[in-house]
């Protein structure tokens, strides 16, 4: 007999698979109780629940899911869980930089909930087509070494939530969908690199990861609260499921001494500046040295999970030059110019 999810989570003990499936199941056939979605969200989002509960949560909607129509070994996926100090966008840059070193990469992300611009909303600046479609995250990878995959790879449960709880926002009430974001997409990547910034969550995350090695999430945090790694802050990497964390310490990439920076040198666009152009600023290696070696250092760490030849000091040396030698930018151009030669034919189309 399924438990109340409701009740259970307010009295917060654990919500097994089963119970899951039933508010899944009464959300499809518009029968939850009036303000039942909304609790549900609400507590979900005032107090994580413990791990066994979220990796049912996440089991539950694995399972109602379609088999996925793909598999992409090699290919990797950047996505933070949000939140910690407000920076720009370092996953959506350091992808960049990773698919220009050859790292195939697909990336998912979302609108922002508590910064200027989440990855969605900087590609959108950027002029960037998302893709709608696994074929067409396959169209986009072979023609640009990356895809940034839409809202299709999300489930619909999470929509029908959504509007459950209208006239309320997932924005100002479902944080908690933001955060597990990253588990909630279903990309067929070999690996996937995770930044968390909240303890409590990097504690479900390890027991998430673990639950799903196929994908083989790792998972990154530093003493400075930020879900990126950063060049001047100790970072702790776990390194795949059931994996043993290994430490990066500021200066691993050469001579020992700790890389100089501060969290003031990956501000966001400043009031006035275009999100785009101060991304596109530090693609082209125009910008302070710790934003460069932020960005260095999470592109050699997503080369690595994909499985590259190389070590993390050797793949962040590959994404210094990628860096000088202006290939992230290009490639930006590219991929904006693909999206413009779409558009044209749309436009083509509909007129005929």
């Amino acid at each position: 007999m399924p438990t109340d999810v409701l009740p259970a989570l307010v009295a917060h003990r654990p919500v097994d698979e089963a119970s899951w499936h039933d508010l899944w199941e009464r959300a499809a056939h518009k029968a939850l109780l009036p303000g039942e979605a909304l609790g549900v969200v609400a507590s979900l989002t005032t107090r994580l629940p413990d791990a066994d509960t979220v990796v049912a949560l996440l089991d539950s909607l694995d399972a109602r899911r379609d088999p996925l129509p793909a598999d992409w070994p090699g290919t990797v996926n950047l996505v933070g869980t949000g939140g910690g100090p407000p920076t720009f966008n370092v996953t959506t840059a350091a992808a960049l930089l990773a698919a220009a070193m050859g790292v195939r990469v697909v990336k998912t992300g979302s609108r922002s909930y508590t910064g200027r611009s989440g990855s969605l909303d900087t590609l959108e600046r950027l002029g960037i087509a998302t893709a709608g479609s696994y074929a067409e995250c396959e169209d986009m990878l072979a023609a640009h070494g990356i895809a940034f995959a839409g809202g299709f790879v999300y489930p619909v449960e999470l929509t029908r939530l959504a509007r459950a709880v209208l006239p309320y926002g997932m924005k100002q009430v479902g944080g908690a969908f933001n955060r597990l974001g990253p588990f909630l997409a279903a990309v067929p990547v070999g690996a996937q690199l995770t930044g968390v910034t909240d303890p409590g969550l990097y504690a479900v995350a390890t027991r998430v990861a673990d639950s799903r090695p196929r994908r083989g999430i790792w998972l990154t945090r530093n003493d400075l609260g930020a879900d990126e790694l950063l060049s001047f802050a100790a970072n702790t990497v776990r390194p795949g499921p059931g994996r043993s964390e290994t430490a990066v310490a500021p200066g691993f990439a050469g001579g020992g001494h700790p890389h100089a920076g501060t969290l003031d040198d990956l501000r966001p666009a400043a009031a006035g500046q275009a999100v785009e152009t101060h991304l596109l600023a530090l693609l082209r290696g125009d910008g302070p040295a710790a934003a460069l070696e932020t960005i260095c250092l999470n592109a050699a760490a997503a080369a690595v999970a994909a499985g590259a030849d190389r070590s993390l000091p050797e793949a962040f040396h590959a994404a210094q030059e990628a860096l000088r030698d202006g290939a992230a930018a290009r490639l930006v151009e590219r991929l904006r110019a693909r999206r413009g030669t779409e558009t044209a034919r749309q436009v083509a189309g509909a007129r005929a």
